[in-house]
Protein backbone atom coordinates (compact mmCIF):
# COMPACT_ATOMS: atom_id res chain seq x y z
CA UNK A 1 0.00 0.00 0.00
CA UNK A 2 1.30 3.53 -1.21
CA UNK A 3 0.05 5.01 2.18
CA UNK A 4 0.27 4.19 5.66
CA UNK A 5 -1.60 5.24 8.27
CA UNK A 6 1.29 6.65 9.74
CA UNK A 7 1.77 9.08 6.25
CA UNK A 8 -1.17 10.19 6.41
CA UNK A 9 -1.41 13.04 9.68
CA UNK A 10 -4.68 15.26 10.43
CA UNK A 11 -4.39 18.92 10.35
CA UNK A 12 -6.90 21.60 12.17
CA UNK A 13 -9.68 21.89 10.21
CA UNK A 14 -10.25 25.10 8.41
CA UNK A 15 -14.02 24.82 8.41
CA UNK A 16 -16.29 24.49 11.17
CA UNK A 17 -19.43 22.37 10.01
CA UNK A 18 -22.85 22.82 11.33
CA UNK A 19 -24.12 19.99 13.53
CA UNK A 20 -27.51 19.08 15.27
CA UNK A 21 -29.06 16.57 17.31
CA UNK A 22 -30.64 15.06 14.29
CA UNK A 23 -27.24 13.45 13.45
CA UNK A 24 -24.33 15.33 11.38
CA UNK A 25 -25.26 17.48 9.31
CA UNK A 26 -28.43 16.98 9.70
CA UNK A 27 -31.37 14.96 8.62
CA UNK A 28 -30.02 11.73 8.57
CA UNK A 29 -27.06 12.49 6.01
CA UNK A 30 -23.41 13.27 6.80
CA UNK A 31 -22.74 15.26 3.41
CA UNK A 32 -21.64 18.36 4.63
CA UNK A 33 -23.28 20.16 1.55
CA UNK A 34 -26.88 19.55 2.91
CA UNK A 35 -29.01 22.41 3.99
CA UNK A 36 -32.39 21.54 4.27
CA UNK A 37 -35.03 23.87 3.60
CA UNK A 38 -37.02 25.99 6.16
CA UNK A 39 -40.87 25.15 6.04
CA UNK A 40 -43.85 26.40 7.46
CA UNK A 41 -45.89 24.27 9.47
CA UNK A 42 -48.44 23.99 6.98
CA UNK A 43 -45.72 23.21 4.38
CA UNK A 44 -44.40 20.85 6.39
CA UNK A 45 -47.75 19.44 7.19
CA UNK A 46 -48.65 18.83 3.28
CA UNK A 47 -45.28 17.53 2.98
CA UNK A 48 -45.83 14.54 5.52
CA UNK A 49 -49.24 13.93 4.21
CA UNK A 50 -47.80 12.99 0.83
CA UNK A 51 -45.17 10.91 2.54
CA UNK A 52 -47.58 9.09 4.35
CA UNK A 53 -50.12 8.61 1.19
CA UNK A 54 -47.13 7.69 -0.56
CA UNK A 55 -45.97 5.10 1.56
CA UNK A 56 -48.99 3.50 2.35
CA UNK A 57 -49.60 2.96 -1.44
CA UNK A 58 -46.10 1.25 -2.27
CA UNK A 59 -47.05 -0.47 1.28
CA UNK A 60 -50.10 -2.09 -0.65
CA UNK A 61 -48.21 -2.32 -4.21
CA UNK A 62 -45.59 -4.49 -2.41
CA UNK A 63 -47.92 -6.52 -0.27
CA UNK A 64 -49.39 -7.66 -3.60
CA UNK A 65 -52.53 -5.37 -3.57
CA UNK A 66 -51.86 -4.05 -7.14
CA UNK A 67 -50.94 -5.99 -10.29
CA UNK A 68 -48.00 -5.52 -12.28
CA UNK A 69 -47.87 -3.59 -15.56
CA UNK A 70 -44.47 -4.59 -16.65
CA UNK A 71 -41.90 -7.45 -16.82
CA UNK A 72 -38.83 -6.98 -14.67
CA UNK A 73 -36.06 -5.30 -17.66
CA UNK A 74 -33.23 -6.74 -19.24
CA UNK A 75 -30.35 -3.80 -19.87
CA UNK A 76 -29.51 -3.24 -23.10
CA UNK A 77 -26.12 -1.47 -22.16
CA UNK A 78 -23.54 -2.78 -21.05
CA UNK A 79 -21.73 0.13 -19.32
CA UNK A 80 -18.39 -2.21 -19.06
CA UNK A 81 -18.34 -2.42 -22.70
CA UNK A 82 -17.59 1.35 -22.89
CA UNK A 83 -14.70 1.11 -20.95
CA UNK A 84 -12.67 -2.11 -21.42
CA UNK A 85 -10.60 -2.78 -18.60
CA UNK A 86 -6.95 -1.90 -19.44
CA UNK A 87 -3.45 -3.38 -17.93
CA UNK A 88 -2.31 -1.37 -15.36
CA UNK A 89 0.06 1.33 -16.69
CA UNK A 90 2.42 1.95 -13.28
CA UNK A 91 0.48 5.68 -12.77
CA UNK A 92 -0.31 5.76 -8.91
CA UNK A 93 -3.85 7.95 -8.62
CA UNK A 94 -5.59 9.39 -5.55
CA UNK A 95 -8.89 10.14 -5.21
CA UNK A 96 -10.63 13.27 -3.24
CA UNK A 97 -14.51 13.60 -2.85
CA UNK A 98 -14.71 10.70 -4.05
CA UNK A 99 -18.69 9.92 -3.76
CA UNK A 100 -20.18 6.71 -5.36
CA UNK A 101 -17.08 6.02 -7.03
CA UNK A 102 -17.22 7.78 -10.37
CA UNK A 103 -13.93 9.06 -11.39
CA UNK A 104 -12.48 6.29 -8.97
CA UNK A 105 -13.64 3.11 -11.68
CA UNK A 106 -12.96 5.22 -14.72
CA UNK A 107 -9.46 5.20 -13.50
CA UNK A 108 -9.27 2.25 -12.42
CA UNK A 109 -10.64 0.75 -15.49
CA UNK A 110 -8.01 2.68 -17.59
CA UNK A 111 -4.89 1.01 -15.58
CA UNK A 112 -4.40 3.47 -13.44
CA UNK A 113 -2.86 2.15 -10.11
CA UNK A 114 -5.42 3.35 -7.11
CA UNK A 115 -3.52 5.07 -3.91
CA UNK A 116 -6.61 5.65 -1.86
CA UNK A 117 -9.91 7.49 -2.07
CA UNK A 118 -11.32 10.34 0.81
CA UNK A 119 -14.66 10.47 1.13
CA UNK A 120 -16.51 11.98 4.18
CA UNK A 121 -19.92 10.62 3.55
CA UNK A 122 -19.99 7.27 5.10
CA UNK A 123 -22.68 5.84 2.63
CA UNK A 124 -20.39 6.61 0.10
CA UNK A 125 -17.30 5.29 1.31
CA UNK A 126 -19.23 1.81 1.97
CA UNK A 127 -19.63 1.84 -1.59
CA UNK A 128 -16.45 2.17 -3.03
CA UNK A 129 -15.19 -0.24 -0.22
CA UNK A 130 -17.78 -3.31 -1.07
CA UNK A 131 -16.79 -2.92 -4.63
CA UNK A 132 -13.28 -2.56 -4.13
CA UNK A 133 -12.23 -4.21 -0.70
CA UNK A 134 -8.87 -4.06 -1.63
CA UNK A 135 -8.85 -0.22 -1.90
CA UNK A 136 -7.51 1.85 0.87
CA UNK A 137 -10.55 3.95 1.71
CA UNK A 138 -10.78 6.88 4.49
CA UNK A 139 -14.27 8.17 5.61
CA UNK A 140 -15.84 10.01 8.17
CA UNK A 141 -13.57 12.38 9.81
CA UNK A 142 -10.78 10.32 8.36
CA UNK A 143 -11.87 10.98 4.67
CA UNK A 144 -12.47 14.97 5.19
CA UNK A 145 -9.89 16.37 3.03
CA UNK A 146 -9.58 19.73 5.41
CA UNK A 147 -8.30 17.39 7.80
CA UNK A 148 -4.93 16.21 6.26
CA UNK A 149 -1.63 17.02 5.89
CA UNK A 150 -0.97 15.87 2.21
CA UNK A 151 2.91 16.31 1.84
CA UNK A 152 3.96 13.30 2.90
CA UNK A 153 1.45 11.42 0.25
CA UNK A 154 2.36 9.69 -2.70
CA UNK A 155 0.66 10.00 -6.39
CA UNK A 156 0.80 10.81 -10.13
CA UNK A 157 -2.08 12.02 -10.19
CA UNK A 158 -5.17 13.53 -8.65
CA UNK A 159 -8.42 13.37 -9.43
CA UNK A 160 -11.27 14.82 -7.63
CA UNK A 161 -14.88 15.82 -7.36
CA UNK A 162 -15.41 18.79 -5.28
CA UNK A 163 -18.73 19.27 -4.04
CA UNK A 164 -20.91 21.33 -7.12
CA UNK A 165 -23.36 22.50 -5.17
CA UNK A 166 -22.04 26.30 -4.53
CA UNK A 167 -22.69 26.36 -8.46
CA UNK A 168 -25.17 24.45 -9.01
CA UNK A 169 -29.19 25.95 -9.20
CA UNK A 170 -30.14 23.12 -6.70
CA UNK A 171 -27.33 24.84 -4.23
CA UNK A 172 -28.17 27.78 -4.70
CA UNK A 173 -25.12 29.35 -6.59
CA UNK A 174 -23.84 31.24 -4.06
CA UNK A 175 -19.93 30.42 -5.35
CA UNK A 176 -17.11 31.53 -2.82
CA UNK A 177 -19.24 32.54 -0.56
CA UNK A 178 -20.77 29.28 0.22
CA UNK A 179 -18.82 27.23 2.81
CA UNK A 180 -19.17 23.76 0.44
CA UNK A 181 -16.81 25.20 -2.01
CA UNK A 182 -13.85 23.19 -0.98
CA UNK A 183 -11.71 24.43 -4.28
CA UNK A 184 -9.18 25.56 -1.91
CA UNK A 185 -8.90 22.27 -0.47
CA UNK A 186 -8.45 20.59 -3.70
CA UNK A 187 -5.73 23.21 -4.96
CA UNK A 188 -3.66 22.80 -1.55
CA UNK A 189 -3.45 18.95 -2.03
CA UNK A 190 -2.29 19.51 -5.48
CA UNK A 191 0.39 22.03 -4.19
CA UNK A 192 1.46 19.67 -1.05
CA UNK A 193 1.57 16.61 -3.43
CA UNK A 194 2.96 17.75 -6.45
CA UNK A 195 1.65 15.26 -9.04
CA UNK A 196 2.11 15.02 -12.29
CA UNK A 197 -1.07 15.85 -13.22
CA UNK A 198 -4.31 16.23 -11.85
CA UNK A 199 -8.46 16.55 -13.07
CA UNK A 200 -11.49 18.08 -11.24
CA UNK A 201 -14.66 18.58 -12.57
CA UNK A 202 -17.99 19.80 -11.08
CA UNK A 203 -21.32 21.05 -12.93
CA UNK A 204 -20.80 22.98 -16.05
CA UNK A 205 -22.67 25.99 -14.39
CA UNK A 206 -19.24 26.71 -13.38
CA UNK A 207 -18.58 28.23 -16.63
CA UNK A 208 -21.53 30.70 -16.89
CA UNK A 209 -20.22 34.37 -16.75
CA UNK A 210 -21.20 34.57 -13.13
CA UNK A 211 -18.48 32.51 -11.83
CA UNK A 212 -15.97 33.95 -14.47
CA UNK A 213 -14.06 35.83 -12.12
CA UNK A 214 -13.86 32.57 -9.19
CA UNK A 215 -12.89 30.23 -11.96
CA UNK A 216 -10.01 32.73 -12.75
CA UNK A 217 -8.73 33.93 -9.58
CA UNK A 218 -9.66 31.08 -7.26
CA UNK A 219 -9.32 27.76 -9.59
CA UNK A 220 -6.87 28.73 -12.72
CA UNK A 221 -4.40 31.29 -11.71
CA UNK A 222 -3.16 29.30 -7.92
CA UNK A 223 -3.02 26.35 -9.89
CA UNK A 224 -1.07 27.71 -12.70
CA UNK A 225 1.79 28.89 -10.99
CA UNK A 226 2.88 25.32 -11.21
CA UNK A 227 0.69 23.34 -13.37
CA UNK A 228 -0.57 24.11 -17.29
CA UNK A 229 -4.12 24.21 -17.15
CA UNK A 230 -6.63 22.99 -19.23
CA UNK A 231 -10.57 23.74 -18.92
CA UNK A 232 -13.07 22.52 -21.38
CA UNK A 233 -16.32 20.61 -20.88
CA UNK A 234 -17.88 17.44 -21.62
CA UNK A 235 -20.87 15.31 -22.29
CA UNK A 236 -21.52 12.13 -20.99
CA UNK A 237 -23.80 10.95 -24.21
CA UNK A 238 -20.76 11.73 -26.42
CA UNK A 239 -19.30 8.70 -24.62
CA UNK A 240 -22.35 6.46 -24.98
CA UNK A 241 -24.06 7.23 -21.63
CA UNK A 242 -27.26 7.44 -22.32
CA UNK A 243 -28.18 10.68 -20.41
CA UNK A 244 -28.27 14.79 -20.91
CA UNK A 245 -25.32 15.65 -18.62
CA UNK A 246 -22.45 18.23 -19.39
CA UNK A 247 -19.52 18.41 -16.76
CA UNK A 248 -16.71 20.89 -17.00
CA UNK A 249 -13.31 19.17 -16.27
CA UNK A 250 -9.99 21.21 -15.02
CA UNK A 251 -7.12 19.17 -15.80
CA UNK A 252 -3.19 20.54 -15.08
CA UNK A 253 0.06 19.14 -16.15
CA UNK A 254 3.47 20.02 -13.80
CA UNK A 255 4.82 22.37 -15.35
CA UNK A 256 8.57 21.34 -17.16
CA UNK A 257 6.91 18.08 -19.26
CA UNK A 258 6.25 18.49 -22.20
CA UNK A 259 2.86 16.94 -23.03
CA UNK A 260 0.61 17.80 -26.04
CA UNK A 261 -2.70 17.45 -24.06
CA UNK A 262 -6.13 16.73 -26.32
CA UNK A 263 -9.39 16.65 -24.17
CA UNK A 264 -11.36 13.00 -25.13
CA UNK A 265 -12.95 13.27 -28.75
CA UNK A 266 -16.83 11.67 -29.10
CA UNK A 267 -16.97 8.70 -29.78
CA UNK A 268 -20.75 8.04 -29.97
CA UNK A 269 -23.27 10.28 -31.54
CA UNK A 270 -26.35 11.41 -29.83
CA UNK A 271 -27.82 14.30 -31.89
CA UNK A 272 -31.03 11.97 -32.39
CA UNK A 273 -31.58 11.64 -29.29
CA UNK A 274 -32.04 15.05 -27.96
CA UNK A 275 -35.56 15.51 -27.31
CA UNK A 276 -36.34 18.82 -25.55
CA UNK A 277 -32.90 18.95 -23.66
CA UNK A 278 -29.63 19.94 -26.44
CA UNK A 279 -26.36 19.60 -24.47
CA UNK A 280 -23.81 22.34 -25.80
CA UNK A 281 -21.74 19.40 -28.02
CA UNK A 282 -25.09 18.83 -30.05
CA UNK A 283 -23.83 21.10 -32.95
CA UNK A 284 -20.37 19.73 -33.05
CA UNK A 285 -21.88 16.54 -33.26
CA UNK A 286 -24.27 16.39 -36.07
CA UNK A 287 -22.80 15.23 -39.33
CA UNK A 288 -20.17 13.07 -37.84
CA UNK A 289 -20.06 9.46 -38.26
CA UNK A 290 -19.85 7.87 -35.21
CA UNK A 291 -21.69 4.50 -33.34
CA UNK A 292 -25.00 5.83 -32.01
CA UNK A 293 -25.29 6.05 -28.18
CA UNK A 294 -28.55 4.26 -26.98
CA UNK A 295 -31.67 6.00 -25.79
CA UNK A 296 -32.63 5.76 -22.46
CA UNK A 297 -35.37 3.11 -23.33
CA UNK A 298 -33.22 1.13 -25.41
CA UNK A 299 -30.92 0.98 -23.21
CA UNK A 300 -32.90 -0.20 -19.99
CA UNK A 301 -34.44 -2.84 -21.97
CA UNK A 302 -37.58 -1.20 -22.66
CA UNK A 303 -40.18 -2.27 -25.41
CA UNK A 304 -39.75 0.22 -28.32
CA UNK A 305 -43.57 2.49 -28.31
CA UNK A 306 -41.88 4.46 -31.27
CA UNK A 307 -39.82 7.22 -29.18
CA UNK A 308 -36.94 7.06 -27.40
CA UNK A 309 -34.49 9.65 -26.39
CA UNK A 310 -31.56 10.41 -23.86
CA UNK A 311 -32.52 10.66 -20.07
CA UNK A 312 -32.91 14.30 -18.95
CA UNK A 313 -30.34 14.72 -15.98
CA UNK A 314 -30.44 12.44 -13.24
CA UNK A 315 -30.49 14.71 -10.17
CA UNK A 316 -28.75 13.56 -6.55
CA UNK A 317 -31.60 13.22 -3.93
CA UNK A 318 -28.94 14.71 -1.69
CA UNK A 319 -28.76 18.48 -3.47
CA UNK A 320 -32.52 19.64 -3.09
CA UNK A 321 -34.16 21.35 0.23
CA UNK A 322 -34.88 18.03 1.13
CA UNK A 323 -33.94 14.17 0.72
CA UNK A 324 -35.99 12.38 -2.20
CA UNK A 325 -35.97 9.83 -3.77
CA UNK A 326 -37.03 11.73 -6.83
CA UNK A 327 -34.03 11.95 -9.86
CA UNK A 328 -36.75 14.82 -11.59
CA UNK A 329 -34.42 17.84 -12.34
CA UNK A 330 -36.62 20.24 -14.10
CA UNK A 331 -40.25 20.70 -15.44
CA UNK A 332 -38.81 20.68 -18.89
CA UNK A 333 -37.05 17.00 -17.82
CA UNK A 334 -40.61 15.85 -16.69
CA UNK A 335 -41.66 16.50 -19.69
CA UNK A 336 -39.16 14.48 -21.49
CA UNK A 337 -40.03 11.68 -18.78
CA UNK A 338 -43.40 11.27 -19.87
CA UNK A 339 -42.90 10.95 -23.20
CA UNK A 340 -40.06 8.29 -22.28
CA UNK A 341 -43.23 6.61 -20.59
CA UNK A 342 -40.69 6.71 -17.53
CA UNK A 343 -41.43 7.75 -13.88
CA UNK A 344 -39.13 9.60 -12.32
CA UNK A 345 -40.00 9.87 -8.59
CA UNK A 346 -39.97 7.34 -6.25
CA UNK A 347 -37.10 5.25 -7.33
CA UNK A 348 -37.24 1.53 -5.73
CA UNK A 349 -34.68 -0.29 -4.30
CA UNK A 350 -34.71 -2.84 -6.68
CA UNK A 351 -36.35 -3.67 -10.26
CA UNK A 352 -38.34 -6.02 -8.58
CA UNK A 353 -40.06 -3.56 -5.96
CA UNK A 354 -40.53 -1.38 -9.22
CA UNK A 355 -42.61 -4.25 -11.46
CA UNK A 356 -44.57 -4.38 -8.47
CA UNK A 357 -45.37 -0.55 -7.49
CA UNK A 358 -47.02 1.01 -10.18
CA UNK A 359 -46.98 4.67 -10.83
CA UNK A 360 -50.64 5.92 -11.24
CA UNK A 361 -50.45 6.58 -15.00
CA UNK A 362 -48.73 3.44 -15.72
CA UNK A 363 -45.50 4.67 -16.75
CA UNK A 364 -42.10 2.38 -15.88
CA UNK A 365 -40.81 3.25 -12.55
CA UNK A 366 -36.96 3.37 -12.30
CA UNK A 367 -34.83 1.51 -9.72
CA UNK A 368 -31.55 2.47 -8.19
CA UNK A 369 -30.21 0.10 -10.43
CA UNK A 370 -31.71 1.24 -13.74
CA UNK A 371 -30.94 4.77 -11.95
CA UNK A 372 -26.75 3.61 -11.79
CA UNK A 373 -27.04 2.40 -15.35
CA UNK A 374 -28.70 5.89 -16.49
CA UNK A 375 -25.33 6.89 -15.28
CA UNK A 376 -23.01 4.81 -17.02
CA UNK A 377 -22.06 2.58 -14.07
CA UNK A 378 -21.93 -1.50 -14.65
CA UNK A 379 -24.31 -3.58 -13.03
CA UNK A 380 -21.71 -5.04 -10.91
CA UNK A 381 -21.12 -1.86 -9.11
CA UNK A 382 -23.52 -1.62 -6.03
CA UNK A 383 -24.60 1.31 -3.98
CA UNK A 384 -25.01 1.10 0.01
CA UNK A 385 -27.45 2.89 1.47
CA UNK A 386 -31.13 3.90 1.44
CA UNK A 387 -32.34 4.69 -1.84
CA UNK A 388 -31.96 8.51 -1.36
CA UNK A 389 -28.47 7.81 -0.20
CA UNK A 390 -27.82 5.65 -3.11
CA UNK A 391 -29.24 8.03 -5.81
CA UNK A 392 -27.81 10.74 -4.14
CA UNK A 393 -24.72 9.21 -5.21
CA UNK A 394 -25.32 8.44 -8.54
CA UNK A 395 -26.75 11.82 -9.09
CA UNK A 396 -23.29 13.14 -7.48
CA UNK A 397 -20.72 11.40 -9.60
CA UNK A 398 -18.76 12.10 -13.06
CA UNK A 399 -20.40 8.98 -15.72
CA UNK A 400 -17.77 6.23 -15.25
CA UNK A 401 -17.14 6.40 -18.98
CA UNK A 402 -16.52 9.74 -19.27
CA UNK A 403 -14.34 9.48 -16.34
CA UNK A 404 -12.47 6.60 -18.55
CA UNK A 405 -11.40 8.68 -21.78
CA UNK A 406 -10.67 11.47 -19.58
CA UNK A 407 -7.94 9.24 -17.85
CA UNK A 408 -6.95 8.21 -21.04
CA UNK A 409 -6.38 11.56 -22.03
CA UNK A 410 -4.05 12.17 -19.62
CA UNK A 411 -2.38 8.77 -19.89
CA UNK A 412 -1.21 9.70 -23.63
CA UNK A 413 -0.30 12.79 -22.42
CA UNK A 414 1.97 12.10 -19.61
CA UNK A 415 2.96 8.72 -21.68
CA UNK A 416 3.94 11.19 -24.59
CA UNK A 417 6.03 13.77 -22.16
CA UNK A 418 9.66 14.67 -22.24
Amino acid sequence: MLISDSTVQTVTPKRKRKENNLGHYGLGTDAPWYQPQELSKSARSAFSEIARRSAEAKRRALEGCSEPKHEINVPRLHPDTLMPQLRGNGLRSLSLFSGGGGLDLGFDRAGFEHVASYEIVTDAAATLSANRPHWKVESGDRGDVTRIDWRKVKADVIHAGPPCQPFSSAGRQLGHEDERNLFPEFIRAVREIKPLAFVAENVRALLNGKFSQFVQEQIVQPLSRDYSVHVFDLNAASFGVPQVRTRVFFVGFRRGLKTEYCPPSPTYSFEYLLGDEVPPMAEVMKGIAFERCMGARQALGLPDIGFDALAPTLRSGLTGPRHTTSILSSVSALKLWNRLEIWPNGVAASREAARRFVPDNGHFRLSVPDCALLQGFPESWKFSGAVYKSIGQIGNSVAPPMAYQVALSILRALSSAA
